[in-house]
């Protein structure tokens, strides 16, 4: 199989290399250990994100003001080494204090935990962001494309000036506030994705190509995202009159009119049942490789999560406002 790679064991440092080179005026690269981030503002609290490469713009596109202080690229679909995290976290420190989001997986949990452990001195708090319904036990839930919302919503506190604990909080509200689920129609070319048959697709799996919940014959567009939005509205529970912001994400080989049928069949559901769609993001930002398939993911909105999504932002991806 053909890939734009040189050497697959410095992909992850060629990519990283460029990205801070196309975005120099957001991001520096840190080469030992490898990480991308901004100066360090004094007085204010700095979010961190980490996390295994593959899944791109997801962290790295997301460095800039108003989001992340400081992205950890990991190898592929792997946790970054804990030195790596310990010396963004301390990079990126403004003397306020330091939030790191991750997304529930082991290993990006556990390495998180081990840089936190060896930061003494740095006051370093972790939100862990668990969107994926298709797991049933909401403790186990992976983090997905929410992931990228609750970034957004905790760096948006930290540049009005919140402190940490008020971040923190922000962003665990958000966390419980978001519900994701995904499909997927081709796999991508993780080793141990598993194929899937002409007529099949696979509902509920991973950003790492993990097994979904279950294999059903395909049915077009729109009885497909019923069968992804459903289980969104059921765990959390909306109602009519509530405002929600509705992402709609691809898994990197989808094409973008494909993501929009999708989205516009999503929000006639929502509509339908009397929730507002007053908030939208459509694309490509938390992917599994070149995975065929999509995710979506609504979030809740009260008036303070709307004013910080709507604060101004400006990362490689997400640009408004300021």
């Amino acid at each position: 199989m053909k890939k734009l790679v040189n050497d697959p064991r410095d992909a992850v440092a060629q990519f990283a290399r460029a990205f801070a080179r196309a975005h120099a005026d957001l991001v520096t690269l840190h080469e030992d250990p490898l990480f991308l981030a901004r100066p360090a503002e004094a007085g204010r609290v700095a979010v961190v994100a980490s996390g295994g490469s593959g899944h791109e713009p997801l962290h790295v596109g997301f460095v800039g003001p108003g989001m992340l202080a400081a992205a950890v690229p990991g190898p592929l679909f792997s946790a970054p080494p804990p030195d790596a995290v310990l010396a963004a976290t301390r990079a990126v420190d403004g003397g306020a204090g330091v939030l790191h989001v991750v997304p529930n997986y082991t290993g990006d949990v556990l390495t998180v935990a081990l840089a936190s452990e060896q930061a003494p001195g740095l006051d370093v708090r972790t939100v862990v962001v668990a969107d994926d319904v298709a797991i049933p036990d909401p403790a186990t839930r992976r983090g997905v494309a929410g992931t990228v919302l609750v970034e957004r919503i905790a760096g948006a506190a930290a540049a009005r000036g919140d402190d940490l604990d008020a971040v923190t909080a922000v962003a665990r509200r958000a966390a419980a506030a978001v519900a994701s689920m995904g499909a997927t129609l081709r796999p991508g070319t993780a080793p141990h994705a598993r194929p899937l048959g002409d007529d099949e697709v696979e509902l509920g799996v991973g950003i790492h190509g993990e097994p979904g919940r279950e294999r059903v014959a395909y049915a077009g567009a729109d009885r497909l995202t019923d069968l992804l939005l459903d289980p969104v509205v059921a765990a959390l529970g909306l109602r009519a009159g509530e405002d929600v912001l509705l992402l709609v994400n691809g898994l990197g080989a989808t094409p973008l009119a494909e993501l929009y049928i999708v989205y516009g069949r999503a929000r006639d559901r929502l509509e339908a049942h009397g929730v507002r769609v007053v908030r939208s993001l459509v694309g490509d930002f938390a992917t599994s490789i070149d995975t065929a398939g999509a995710s979506v993911s609504v979030l809740r909105l009260d008036e303070d999560l709307l004013r910080l999504w709507d604060a101004p932002v400006r990362t490689a991806v997400l640009r408004w406002g300021g």
